[in-house]
């Protein structure tokens, strides 16, 4: 029971996931969006997450808080990211959506890194697997709930399921109340049942003894303001714009780490984020490629997933149109078979990888997701969509449990949060990749054609299979 309570936040963080994914598309279409910008106007969760994550981790983990490491970053996350769910559905333009996405993603991630170190802090080694299989099992329940709430008040409720040009259904947004009264009550009861372990004594050891100087801060600061001056002159798309001062915040901040370390100053401060990046276990290094694919994939299916539908199997590009909606509504509940099936599968995970390895059960799972997605382009009648929940299902399990269960194994217990953080940086960098390239693509090389993209995300997803074999389980 203390696991479970420990892992209950996930329900209603993952009901914030749940819906921002089955939705977000939605929403912005009905406020005018065209399909070839979605990927763009997206783009917020990956910043965001690229950002506030490691920011996050290492502040808790040096936390000195009365109230625990974790717990107030939690509750604080989740009471912001319940205001935001009352906004994003009642916003009146796409602007004013895309600035409560922003807020929205902001502080889910607050609360995200914490609910995950919390597991790392409080079970010891042997626990930790069946701890993480415990929190898929709670956020495949709340997106299940979430991506097929707004189907269940249509269907079972008679809540209204479409509405004028321009706003949203009724069903869409008493989906998103709900969703927030949720998030309140199962970050409280974690954060009021847990108690967290002390922090370690001792503290992490003096960077300037523990690391060698690297001289890589200058190098990347430049090519960060080589590209901001390229992409300026020659008028690119605003995206380069955000990789190329990403590129040079981070070079900057490693050349401030390197001058203080090379003084032999005890302590970085935030700076010493970019040295936990570059002195990373080798675990985290080598699934990075693996994330890579895994996440341009999931990435593809969330942002074509609905209007894919819509046009192929309900005839319909409108977002007005009553099939444009039905269809909406048949992908929150195809979102909510998959994480259904991973809710289940998480739970089965553990004992599978002791018996074939976790390298073979992780491949194993992703080559089911690719199966699962190329579902979307292959089966021509939307009643058996339903088949490609089985194998993204197993997917999403494998994604959600074992790389966490490897990487919270390899690092130490005081650095836990951090290097959560920076594992979500491989999830963040191809969701940023996607954003730039996935709206030309499909505009140019499959004639706008969302369904095409889905069939890339299936190929991508081969790859990461492929990939998965070679992480060594030696490295945990």
């Amino acid at each position: 029971m203390q696991i479970w309570s420990m892992c209950f936040a996930l329900f209603g963080i993952q009901i914030v996931w749940g819906l921002q994914n089955a939705n977000t598309s939605r929403i912005f279409q009905a406020l005018g969006a065209d399909v070839a910008e979605l990927p763009l106007l997206w783009i917020a969760g990956p910043i965001t997450g690229l950002i506030v994550q490691p920011i996050v981790g290492h502040l808790s983990d040096h936390s000195r808080s009365r109230f625990g490491r974790r717990r107030p970053f939690l509750l604080g996350g989740g009471l912001v990211t319940a205001l935001a769910l009352l906004v994003m559905p009642n916003a009146p333009t796409l602007w004013a959506a895309i600035g409560a996405l922003w807020l929205l993603t902001a502080s889910i991630n607050v609360a995200m890194d914490p609910s995950r170190a919390l597991v790392a802090d409080n079970l010891p080694e042997a626990q930790r697997a069946r701890g993480y299989a415990i929190q898929v099992f709670f956020i495949g329940i709340g997106a299940v709930f979430a991506s097929s709430l707004p189907w269940m008040l249509v269907n079972w409720f008679g809540v209204s399921g479409t509405a004028a040009a321009g706003r949203l259904p009724a069903a869409v947004r008493y989906a998103f109340y709900i969703g927030s009264a949720c998030l309140l009550v199962s970050v409280l009861w974690t954060v009021i049942s847990t108690r967290e372990l002390p922090r370690v004594s001792g503290g992490t050891p003096a960077v300037a003894e523990a690391r060698p100087v690297r001289r890589f801060g200058w190098p990347l600061a430049t090519f960060g303001a080589l590209l901001l001056v390229t992409a300026t002159a020659l008028g690119w798309q605003w995206e380069i714009f955000v990789l190329a001062a990403a590129a040079l915040i981070v070079g900057l901040a490693h050349a401030a780490a390197t001058r203080r370390q090379a003084r032999g100053d005890a302590s970085l401060g935030l700076l010493e984020i970019v040295e936990d990046f570059l002195s990373m276990p080798a675990a985290l290094s080598r699934l990075a490629i693996v994330q890579f694919f895994t996440w341009l994939g999931l990435f593809a299916m969330w942002i074509y997933a609905v209007p894919a539908v819509a046009r192929r199997h309900f005839g319909s590009a409108d977002p007005a149109s009553a099939a444009f909606n039905a269809a909406a509504d048949w992908v929150g509940v195809l979102f909510a078979g998959y994480n259904g099936v991973a809710a289940v599968s998480a739970l089965f995970l553990p004992a599978v990888a002791r018996r074939i390895g976790a390298r073979a059960t992780y491949a194993a799972c992703l080559l089911a997701a690719a199966g699962g997605m190329a579902g979307f382009v292959l089966i021509a009648d939307a009643r058996w969509l339903w088949l490609t929940s089985l194998g993204l299902g197993l997917g999403w399990a494998a994604i959600l449990s074992l790389p966490y269960a490897i990487i919270v194994n390899a690092v130490r217990r005081e650095k836990v949060g951090v290097y959560l953080g920076i594992h979500n940086v491989f999830l963040v960098i191809p969701q940023l990749v996607a954003a730039v390239c996935l709206g030309p693509l499909v505009t140019r090389l499959f004639d706008g054609d969302p369904a095409s993209a889905l069939g890339v995300a299936a190929a991508f997803l081969a790859v990461a299979a492929l990939a998965a074999l070679f992480v060594s389980e030696s490295d945990s």
